[in-house]
């Protein structure tokens, strides 16, 4: 059985020689003498400990390099176990670094004995965290770019790996700031075509007018301002995957004509005639209820048969048990990072965040981090830094009554917003009688708009 594997990161050779003779029996030993060095071998070897010296070059008379390293080892490896090592009167330091997810310190001269006790539990719990990460199907926190550990979201990593061994159109429906592009990249990403283009077009935040020829290109003088001839993204998209997102957005015409796509294979360009075949994947994206649409007579039942082969639904993020604290500390490493920040949540800001029910999903979630990360002063994130409010703030002051009304009145507008004024379905949401939300309704003066 292979040896658990160790970086010493220290730049005494003398010491870290010393070490490294003290740990060789049962460990795969690698040194490094700064920063730079010890995440080349962490990239390369990827130990499971680190024992880490604060004080490195090029200013080994402070700490700055050491909790540099710190936090990108960290970012590199959530679960990597760091040891730091500090002088006698640098304790304060070593509870600093404990703070931003150090797993134990030491101080100089290092207790060899006391430093093999802790590494030997460190392995241990770094192999059982790694071990209780993998689903049932050896699937793991993170997948081509996204994170989840809860069953909805290993779910979806499933379906991907499934979907992603055919060419079968696929929609993926979500709420906005869900990951559904990241979903549609992951699929292309472990398909046969992932080394062709993955080309992405937002369906709604193109014109009726200008859409068709964006997505299929129109011929030299074929309307005022063609003044070229130019490929549409399908086009563009051939031998690869081209992902429509908020198609539930299109126009009754482009429907006709995506459908006679997936059905054929063929396209004219815009004042062309000229039949042009192409080999192209298409990923839709929806954040509306097609099923809705299709009832209405807004979206053709035959053009979603036709991209819904397979379904695939992202979850809220308030309903992923668990996931959000691992993206929050996922997010806040990384973002820290690349501002030259090491950074940890207070327990205030680490409540706001598990509690927030985070309308905008991830999107919003890694948008408030980037912007704490900019504004905060000290080495923790604060409520203030996260603009997030705990979720009794606003009522602390009001009394029961009022309080009362005011959650009351809140519940119910995010109710008929999200359900586009349909009372019923506002109603089954809230878990009342319909005619319990009309009272409520006219009693707190809300419109039904």
């Amino acid at each position: 059985m292979d040896k658990p594997k160790i970086l010493i990161v220290e730049d005494d050779e003398f010491v870290a020689q010393q070490m490294k003779w003290a740990l060789a029996a049962d460990y795969e030993v690698f040194l490094a003498e700064d920063r730079l060095s010890g995440l080349e071998v962490l990239k390369r070897e990827r130990p499971s400990i680190i024992t880490l010296d604060l004080g490195l070059p090029p200013s080994a008379g402070d700490t700055t390099e050491g909790f540099l390293a710190l936090g990108e080892m960290l970012q590199s490896d959530p679960l990597l176990k760091v040891m730091v090592i500090t002088g006698q009167d640098e304790q304060q330091n070593a509870l600093d670094a404990i703070g931003q997810g150090a797993y134990d310190f030491f101080c100089k001269p290092v207790d060899m004995e006391a430093l093999k006790t802790v590494i030997g539990r460190a392995v241990y719990i770094y192999e059982l965290e790694k071990k209780n990460r993998q689903g049932a199907d050896g699937s793991e926190e993170s997948f081509e770019g996204m994170l989840g550990k809860c069953p909805r979201m290993q779910s979806v990593f499933q379906n991907i790996r499934k979907v992603a061994a055919t060419d079968a159109p696929v929609l993926i429906s979500g709420e906005s700031g869900t990951g559904k592009e990241l979903a549609a990249r992951a699929i292309h990403r472990l398909s046969s075509r992932k080394n062709g283009p993955f080309v992405a077009i937002n369906c709604g935040a193109i014109p009726e007018s200008l859409l068709e020829s964006e997505l299929f290109g129109h011929e030299k003088g074929s309307f005022t301002g063609a003044h070229i001839q130019r490929e549409g993204r399908l086009e563009t998209a051939n031998k690869g995957t081209l992902f429509l997102d908020e198609i539930g957005e299109i126009s009754p015409t482009i429907q006709v004509k995506i459908l006679r796509f997936l059905q054929e294979h063929v396209i004219e360009r815009v004042g062309g005639r000229r039949a042009i075949n192409l080999d192209v994947r298409v990923i839709c994206a929806t954040n509306v209820d097609l099923q809705k649409a299709m009832a209405e007579g807004k979206f053709r039942e035959d053009l979603y048969y036709r991209i819904g082969v397979v379904n695939i639904a992202m979850p809220p993020l308030r309903d992923r048990n668990g996931d959000i604290m691992l993206l929050a500390e996922s997010f806040l490493r990384r973002i820290a990072s690349e501002y030259k920040k090491t950074l940890a949540f207070n327990k205030k800001a680490q409540q706001a965040v598990e509690t927030y029910g985070w309308p905008g999903n991830v999107r919003e979630l890694e948008n408030r981090l980037r912007r704490a990360v900019i504004m905060v002063e000290g080495k923790q994130v604060t409520l203030q830094d996260l603009s997030l409010e705990g979720p009794y703030a606003g009522y602390e002051e009001m009394g029961l009554s009022k309080a009362r009304e005011a959650i009351e009145r809140d519940l119910i507008e995010r109710a008929i917003a999200r359900n586009r004024g349909n009372l019923t379905k506002c109603a089954d949401d809230l878990q009342i009688a319909r005619s319990s939300l009309y009272e409520l309704i006219e009693k707190l003066g809300i419109s039904r708009k």
